[in-house]
């Protein structure tokens, strides 16, 4: 199994980033609300996760996601997405993952630059943004004009498995000039033969659900029965084993 490949473990606190460090990852993404398929975090989660990671850990990189739902954004979902980064690599952040579409659903090149240029010298990934696009080899090369570092894709496919021939695309159409990061139901089972197509890195949420019975609706999406997701060691484990390490 290739030695190479970059792990990048999806959290939403402290924690989920000493998990991430203790088995070996590179790499982490912070956000909130993964259930929504995450939401930029708050300063305080963003601050205690790099005290977690600590010098040597993960490096941190900081999801930049003003609101739930698609990625088109009017001026001032733009704007906070810009503070945003601003505010994540002002505090140490090593990198923002960022994606922004036109009405068109083409990847909206002012808003990319805009949010790009916002984030200095630190990192940038392109996230599952591109997996909405009508044509995600197009979206790549307009990524790697952009000078991004990465994309985090499934292929196109709601898991990444499912998307295998368009990610084993997107790895040649990248050429070494941008890393290409498979992403979306990762797991032990499927992660020998995602990095076996050539990917740069696997990024992961090793997450389980923790329930629990409320009984009153919170807010409109809620079923009366409440819970979160926190990340599970053993899942994360499991993962790293399966790529034999």
């Amino acid at each position: 199994m290739p030695q190479h490949i970059t792990l990048e473990i999806a959290v939403q606190d402290p924690a989920g980033s000493r998990i991430a460090r203790d088995v070996g990852a590179a790499r982490v993404e912070l956000a909130q609300a993964l259930a929504l398929g995450g939401l930029t975090p708050s300063p305080a989660a963003l601050e205690l996760t790099l005290e977690a990671a600590g010098a040597g850990g993960p490096e941190v990189h900081v999801l930049i996601r003003p609101r739930a739902g698609g990625f088109h954004y009017d001026a001032d979902e733009l704007a906070i997405a810009e503070r945003d980064i601003r505010w994540a690599v002002g505090a140490g952040a090593a990198g923002v993952v960022i994606g922004a579409l036109d009405a068109d659903g083409h990847l909206d090149l002012d808003a990319m630059t805009r949010l790009r240029d916002a984030a200095g010298g630190a990192s940038v990934t392109l996230h599952r943004a591109i997996d909405v696009t009508a044509d995600p080899l197009a979206t790549l090369a307009a990524a790697r004009d952009l000078g991004l570092r990465r994309v985090l894709t499934s292929g196109g496919a709601s898991a990444a498995i499912d998307g295998i021939d368009t990610l084993r695309a997107l790895v040649a159409e990248a050429a070494g000039q941008i890393e290409i990061m498979a992403g979306s139901g990762v797991d032990a089972a499927n992660a020998p033969a995602l990095a076996a197509i050539g990917v740069d890195a696997l990024h992961f949420s090793a997450k389980r659900a923790v329930v629990e019975a409320g009984g009153v609706r919170m807010g409109s999406a809620s079923d009366g029965v409440g819970g979160y997701e926190v990340t599970d060691r053993d899942t994360a484990l499991a993962v790293v084993a399966a790529l034999g390490r």
